[in-house]
């Protein structure tokens, strides 16, 4: 699917199976740049967070970076100081192998929270990442990303700055355990691109919030969601900053490679079907727009009426009327597609065999006006099915 991804310049990638997981299953990847990138990071905002994420927090205040390892099958997440020093152990072998400061390598897990990592198989493993790397396997990369992911994700975009050609080439992984911020996910961003650091963290943030920000499967935030960015400025153009008159061009193939990285992730969701977006307007602010659009978008009620393709109504203006949001019930309308279900609170004529035609399409949208303000949200999500419940039985 992706073997013919080229990277950016200056960056390889490798996958293995380093035996963490059984059967062969790959399950380390390694992305690394030849000389050294200006990093940026965003991560977890969850109290309880893994030995990665605050190894990971300490790293990018170095603001320069040569590598990402990491490990999938096991989260390295409440493993206490022995997963400190594991997670430590890992940046440390990678730091031997290149010939830099530990500081410059970025370690991440997912996969189960409480077990210790089994830093043998990791240790090796980043030795067999390192020669596999030459050959820049980004297919083989997305997949030990993978623990309940159907599919490896991996979005990619060329174009022109300071008349240099300019790459950005994003990975990530995710299915469950998906609501901001962020979720159970990883993404890794790579750009030949020369930008400046403060610039691209900030760049980064704003196109996160845009995208990995924007979606839910079942909200619940994970321990270990990690987004890391590397520009390494092998393509050539001038430093890109905040004042660069092609700036505004780059952020938007930033902010289209993590939405296309986002979609993917809600495409996938454990045991889903259906993709939904939850659009809310005619709120008092965005801030009302977005609780009331998260509300629908994480209740389960509604995610089972959708994969039932039941039209329930009622439960999203429940949904609307418990997010905090200012809500007055007369004024709500609320639209499927098109298709107008609910006008002034109350249910519109419309029968219900064309709202039961909306939602047994694998995609479609749920439109709700407030009629309040000019406020404004967007929330991906899916629905929910018995699959789900076995996925994570």
């Amino acid at each position: 699917m992706y073997k013919d991804v080229t990277l950016p310049q200056g960056f390889q990638c490798a996958g293995i199976s380093a035996g963490i997981k059984a059967g062969g299953v790959k399950d380390m990847a390694l992305i690394f740049s030849s000389v050294p990138a200006v990093s940026a990071g965003v991560f977890t905002t969850n109290q309880v967070c893994a030995a990665p994420v605050k190894v990971c927090r300490q790293h990018l205040q170095h603001g320069v970076a040569r590598a990402i390892v990491m490990n999938s099958g096991i989260a390295n997440a409440c493993t206490g100081s022995e997963g400190l020093v594991a997670a430590r152990d890992m940046a440390a072998e990678a730091a031997r192998v290149v010939g830099c400061d530990p500081q410059e390598i970025f370690v991440c897990s997912t996969g189960k929270i409480g077990p210790q990592l089994p830093l043998d198989k990791i240790i090796s493993g980043i030795s067999k990442l390192f020669e596999e790397a030459v050959r820049a396997d980004v297919q083989q990369t997305a997949e030990a990303m993978m623990t309940t992911d159907t599919r490896p994700k991996v979005s990619f975009s060329a174009f022109g700055i300071d008349g240099k050609a300019v790459r950005i080439v994003g990975f990530a992984k995710g299915a469950g355990m998906i609501e901001p911020n962020m979720a159970t996910m990883l993404s890794y961003i790579t750009t030949d691109a020369s930008v400046d650091q403060h610039a691209w963290q900030n760049a980064l943030k704003k196109a996160v919030d845009a995208s990995f920000n924007r979606i839910s499967v079942d909200g619940d935030q994970s321990t270990n969601d990690t987004v890391l960015a590397l520009a390494n400025g092998e393509a050539g153009n001038k430093v890109l900053t905040e004042e660069s008159p092609e700036w505004t061009v780059f952020c938007a193939e930033l902010e289209k490679v993590c939405f296309e990285l986002a979609m993917m992730i809600v495409h996938d969701g454990e045991g889903a079907d259906k993709f939904v977006t939850v659009n809310v307007s005619g709120a008092e602010s965005a801030g009302d727009a977005e609780l009331a659009a998260r509300a629908v978008a994480n209740s389960m009620l509604n995610k089972t009426a959708w994969a039932g393709t039941y039209p329930d109504w009622g439960r999203i203006m429940d949904a609307i009327g418990y997010s905090k949001a200012r809500v007055v019930e007369e004024k709500v309308d609320i639209h499927y597609d098109d298709t107008h279900a609910v006008c002034g609170g109350m249910r519109s004529d419309i029968p219900q065999e064309a709202l039961i035609k909306v939602v047994s399409q694998t995609d479609f949208a749920i439109n709700i006006n407030l009629n309040l303000g000019e406020g404004s949200a967007t929330v991906y999500t899916c629905n929910c099915t018995e699959e789900y419940v076995r996925i994570n039985y």
